[in-house]
């Protein structure tokens, strides 16, 4: 048995007769169960009427409280259909009376006694309405459903919302429900009259629930949240529904569905409805437009329900007035909406969960989310006790002294310290959550439009993302600010036209600028990289989206690595359930970390060698993660990979570990099939058919552009024998081609070959070969003298394009990454990085020491350079034409002060190293000779 009820408090009796009089009705009570019990019937005559009918069952349930509350569950359980109407309100008067007492008491906390209140509510919901679907089933009202499916209400689905579903039911609460049912448990030609069933089930039990008997009631029911409540029947298809939301659900009925949870009927099917609206509710992006929305909600609210103006006591809703319940709901939720999507962490149901959640995450101070818990706990406590006066469903406080009186007494208090202690907490909740949807213009004095080009200003209302009338709206609110931050940067009208680039790019403006809106201090971080990156800006144009990751709070942390990325990626890959999605994610997730690194290296956080290899590591973790949802989804149709699987072997900068910004992937598919012929599936494929169209498959999800734009552009063509070979190739057709039929420039591939992702098994028997396979000695002469035929090709195929392509050319980067790699397999280093490449050509005797270190400086100038550039312009850059922000990254990102001294330098370097690279390939030649 459970532990007596524990008395913290007693309230005063406002009428101490009453109390007394009640008290001559109960017997075998304790001196402080009776102090209880008066105070209690003396403030509310409802409790009085409750003590009174139930004075035989009070005594044994404050005795035993929890257990009391135990067999009312399970005696509504056990209740018989023709005993449900006035079982269930007993159970109710029984419940009423326990957690009124408990409240007053102060032994049970806020959250027991409105779980308690909601457990019961979802108990009597499931009882009343299986009642009443066993029922329609006994009579052969719902076709083909049988006795066996009353278990599962025949698929009603029935959805707990506000309150409810967030277990806060207050002490008089009506329930708001959704209910729907799962169509695809009858035969299509069935629909109607399942439907018809339907409706007529959901309003019996509502009925039973709802109306007004001797016995009482037990819950007044609404079920005006669902889809449009004024046209659709009050049971309707979950598939009818899921289309409403897809396509007209609002704000408000996102919000809704923060708190929503199946409570009733076919717990699976309703769990099953919320997870297709799981994209609905919770949007992919930070979704500051959601703080307009909730705020013209708060002042429809106000103007329908009259209660703006000041602050006064004596009649205040506690629910929708200033500083109330609706305030701090409002506040946690809207913050829930902008950044649940990206966070599952913070779809929680509860406010105080919610608003820990959120101080946890630091979307607001912990010191305001402790103080709104507070006086979220503080304001449900008095709208309990002003419930419990008449059982009414009010929250508004009393107007006159007395009504005042009597719910301070229901506290131990007396008025005056009730409307002092009200007073307070409604103004600081007000000013804490007020500021959030309505900050004041506290922005300092804007730049005049007059000192811009007003041919620019003007056209920007032709571009899209200014057509709507809320971005219009929203907008014209965020350009002085704008152009005040403008008029700050070095050239205002070269940030200017370049803004102008970035907007008229812009295909959509209200989530953009509101995100903006509600976090100026970005409005610097956009006009930084407008004014430098034309590239950059462009690609924000396309992705706004990736703006959200500034706001994550760990935007400019450390580089978490490439196993931290692939496992964060796994991970919400694995939330998903549908390919295409899957691979949307993963598009939009890379952007994101692209972003950051282009940001990073833009804000010298970075510099250019770093650039590199964080960009290589996110190319790796991608491609990691990408390869098992494409073998799982191949496998679907056509059976596991045959053998041990694939393994993607990174080839050129990739395997080297250092891409640019704008680099393709470099990539060979090897697979070991081991013994196996064909796969074992729906449609079986031989094994080179299996893993040819599992390349292709690889290389589209990789490559397609989807809703998301792409991940990367893909180049399988230093695969064995190129394009004419076949996409993908098994291990040991691998091995033997290299050993007997490459050419010698396969070899030089080979020295940067890296195993990306795949079997981990393959994956080591790949860089065994190749490590074992470049340590054998080769023939010298005949690598120097294709490496100089090579190099003689390449000079005729493609000259460079001016003194910034530092790619292509004598002296520069391919130059040298050739002599690299011919020092690594001659030398047999198993490193593939261009200086441990070049210190093997030093060991092979191709260079001196200084003669590497010269080149080696050479490389790290120009890849600062290529780096930087690639960020600047998707093709080689034109110093006069970058722009001041552009010339001044260039110039930080390389170390120099003048673009001039800058290009010199490398003139200088191509002219060094061209000479040396000349002199090795000659005495090369002249040796073989």
């Amino acid at each position: 048995m459970t532990a007596p009820l524990t008395i913290h408090r007693v309230p005063r009796a406002f009428d101490a007769p009453l109390g007394e009089e009640a008290l001559r009705a109960v017997a075998d009570v304790t001196p402080e169960q009776r102090e209880l019990i008066a105070g209690a019937a003396g403030s509310s005559p409802y409790l009085k009427g409750l003590i009174e009918q139930e004075r035989d069952w009070l005594p044994g349930a404050l005795l035993h409280p929890d257990q009391a509350l135990a067999d009312l569950m399970d005696a509504v359980r056990r209740l018989p259909p023709d005993q449900l109407k006035p079982g269930l309100r007993q159970a109710k008067r029984r419940l009423a009376l326990l957690t009124a007492l408990a409240d007053l008491a102060g032994a049970w906390p806020l959250e027991k006694v409105t779980g308690a209140l909601t457990e019961f509510g979802a108990l009597a919901a499931d009882v009343a309405a299986k009642a009443e679907i066993a029922a329609l089933i006994r009579r052969g009202k719902l076709p083909g459903m049988g006795p066996d499916d009353v278990e599962t209400a025949a698929g009603m689905i029935i959805l707990a919302m506000g309150k409810m579903g967030a277990f806060e039911l207050n002490y008089s609460s009506d329930i708001d429900l959704i209910v729907l049912f799962d169509e695809t448990r009858f035969d299509p030609d069935d629909f109607y009259d399942a439907r018809h069933g339907m409706v007529r089930a959901t309003r019996n039990f509502c009925a039973t629930l709802s109306d007004k008997t001797a016995d009482g009631y037990v819950f007044r029911t609404d079920l005006r949240l669902r889809p449009d409540p004024a046209v659709t029947p009050v049971c309707m298809a979950a598939e009818a529904a899921e289309r409403y939301y897809e396509s007209l659900g609002r704000t408000w009925e996102r919000a809704a569905y923060i708190k929503a949870r199946p409570c009733a009927g076919d717990i699976a099917a309703g769990q099953r409805f919320l997870d297709t609206l799981r994209p609905f509710v919770w949007r992919r992006h930070l979704d500051f437009a959601a703080i307009q929305d909730a705020h013209d909600m708060r002042l429809r609210i106000r103007e329908n329900k009259g209660t703006g103006g000041a602050l006064t006591i004596p009649g205040h809703d506690m629910k929708l007035g200033q500083g109330g319940i609706r305030e701090i709901e409002f506040f946690t939720q809207t913050r829930q909406l902008i950044a649940g999507g990206r966070d599952p962490d913070l779809r929680v149901r509860g406010t105080v969960p919610s608003l820990s959640a959120l101080a946890e995450k630091d979307w607001i101070p912990q010191e305001v989310a402790e103080k709104l818990t507070d006086h979220y706990r503080a304001h449900r406590q008095v709208e309990h006790r002003i419930q419990m006066v008449h059982d009414a469903q009010t929250h508004k406080v009393p107007q006159s002294a007395d009504g005042i009186e009597r719910v301070a007494c229901l506290m131990g208090i007396d008025g005056a310290e009730l409307t002092a202690d009200l007073t307070r907490r409604l103004t600081e909740v007000h000013e804490l959550t007020e500021g959030f949807f309505a900050p004041g213009s506290s922005t300092p004095a804007p730049a005049r439009e007059a000192e811009f080009d007003q041919g620019v200003l003007a056209r920007w209302t032709t571009y899209p993302a200014l057509r709507s009338q809320r971005g219009r709206r929203i907008f014209e609110r965020l350009k002085p600010e704008l152009l005040s931050r403008l008029s700050k940067t070095a050239k205002p009208d070269e940030a200017l036209l370049a803004l102008d680039g970035f907007l008229s790019g812009l295909p959509a403006g209200v989530q953009l600028f509101s995100l903006f809106e509600a976090n100026p201090h970005l409005i610097d971080l956009l006009v930084d990289i407008v004014g430098t990156s034309h590239t950059l800006a462009a690609h924000l144009s396309r992705n706004a989206s990736v703006f959200d990751a500034v706001i994550g709070g760990s935007f400019f942390a450390a580089w978490p690595g490439q196993s931290v990325l692939q496992a964060e990626l796994e991970q919400a890959l694995e939330q998903e359930h549908d390919y295409e999605t899957k691979l949307d994610f993963a598009r939009r997730w890379c952007k994101e970390w692209h972003f950051r690194i282009g940001v990073h290296h833009l804000r010298g956080l970075i510099d250019g060698v770093k650039a590199g290899q964080y960009y290589a590591e996110l190319a790796s973790a991608v491609i990691a993660a990408i390869l098992p949802c494409v073998t799982e989804q191949f496998a679907k149709k056509h059976g596991p990979a045959p053998g041990r699987g694939a393994s993607v072997l990174g080839m050129g900068s990739l395997g080297a570990g250092r891409i640019n910004s704008q680099s393709d992937l470099d990539m060979i598919v090897i697979y070991d099939p081991l013994d196996q012929e064909m796969s074992d599936g729906p449609r079986p494929l031989a094994t080179r058919t299996y893993y040819a169209r599992f390349t292709q498959a690889l290389i589209t999800a990789l490559s397609a552009p989807m809703s998301q734009g792409r991940l990367y552009e893909v180049d399988m063509r230093l695969r064995p024998s190129g394009n004419q070979g076949p996409v993908a190739t098994s291990l040991s057709s691998f091995i033997s081609y290299q050993q007997n039929k490459a050419w010698v420039w396969e070899h030089l591939a080979l020295t940067r070959a890296r195993v990306v992702a795949g079997d981990s098994g393959l994956a080591q028997d790949i860089e065994a070969f190749r490590t074992d396979f470049l340590s054998e000695p080769v023939d010298r002469h005949k690598v120097l003298r294709e490496v100089a035929e090579m190099r003689a090709r390449l000079a005729a195929a493609k000259s460079p394009a001016g003194i910034w392509d530092v790619k292509n050319g004598a002296g520069r980067m391919m130059d040298i990454e050739l002599v690299a790699e011919t020092g690594a397999l001659i030398s047999g280093v198993a490193q593939r990085d261009v200086s441990s490449g070049l210190d093997g050509a030093v060991a092979a005797g191709l260079l001196d020491v200084a003669q590497a270190q010269n080149l080696k400086a050479c490389y790290d100038l120009c890849w600062s350079v290529q780096c930087a550039a690639r960020l600047l312009s998707g093709k080689v850059i034109e110093a006069d034409k970058i722009g001041e922000g552009g010339t001044a990254f260039l110039c930080r990102a390389t170390g120099f002060e003048q673009v001039e001294q800058l290009q010199a330098a490398l003139q200088e370097s191509y002219t060094a190293a061209a000479d040396i690279i000349g002199r090795v390939i000659e005495e090369g030649q002249d040796a073989a000779q």
